[in-house]
């Protein structure tokens, strides 16, 4: 499996890059082989399985979007390839997102889902009921994502915000998105074997550590 984290001196603003280490450790850990890439700025786009995009600010989650349109990240997803994305990469798949003064900047179209920016910042602890489970994390956003006709939330939220204070993110067959920051996988580990599950279309053995304790632990903390 070859997991290629995209531009993380653009979109790796809080840590996000631990989403591709999590997905790499918890497949070796089961016996498969793993290769972990890292696409900076200048670089191409290597063929992968799956492709993490990570947060940023207006200006350089601009300058990512016109990267990865000219690297073709779109045919790669078209053609067959996993996608990950928290906070800025889910507005950057999308139609359009807000940027400064409430400009509509145009993103990948991956998906049809478009994104303004609401009257207040959504800074704090989440939850979000993702079918048996509950996704946890923290988001930091300005954004309000509507998703268009068809297109399928994460789950729904049942603290903090996420998209618009209903449901959070979006997924298909081989996208996942949230407004969970930074390396939620880690705090989240039966969210990455679902991803895992997905990419390597195998049945993977149980790996209970530490992580299966910390995801207790802070659904405890949240009243979950």
């Amino acid at each position: 499996m070859r997991v290629v984290e995209l531009f993380p001196e653009l979109l790796g603003t809080y840590g996000d890059g631990g989403n591709a280490l999590v997905l790499a450790q918890r497949a070796r850990r089961r016996g498969f082989d793993v290769e972990l890439l890292e696409v900076r700025v200048g670089e191409r786009l290597p063929s992968a399985d799956i492709y993490l995009l990570g947060g940023g600010e207006d200006g350089p989650q601009r300058q990512a979007v016109d990267l990865l349109r000219s690297l073709g990240l779109g045919d790669a997803y078209v053609s067959g390839a996993y996608v990950v994305a928290v906070c800025a990469g889910l507005q950057i798949l999308g139609t359009s997102f807000a940027v400064e003064g409430d400009e509509q900047y145009e993103g990948l179209g991956l998906v049809d889902v478009v994104t303004t920016r609401g009257s207040r910042r959504s800074v704090g602890e989440m939850a979000v009921t993702v079918g048996d489970d509950v996704l946890v994390g923290f988001e930091n956003h300005a954004g309000v994502s509507a998703l268009g006709e068809g297109v399928a939330p994460l789950g729904q939220v049942i603290r903090g915000r996420g998209n618009d204070g209903r449901v959070d993110g979006y997924r298909t067959e081989r996208l996942w998105a949230t407004y969970a920051h930074g390396p939620v996988l880690a705090m989240n580990p039966w969210f990455a074997d679902e991803i895992l599950t997905s990419v390597l279309d195998a049945d993977l053995s149980p790996l209970p550590s530490v992580a299966d304790q910390l995801h207790a632990e802070r659904l405890r903390a949240l009243g979950l």
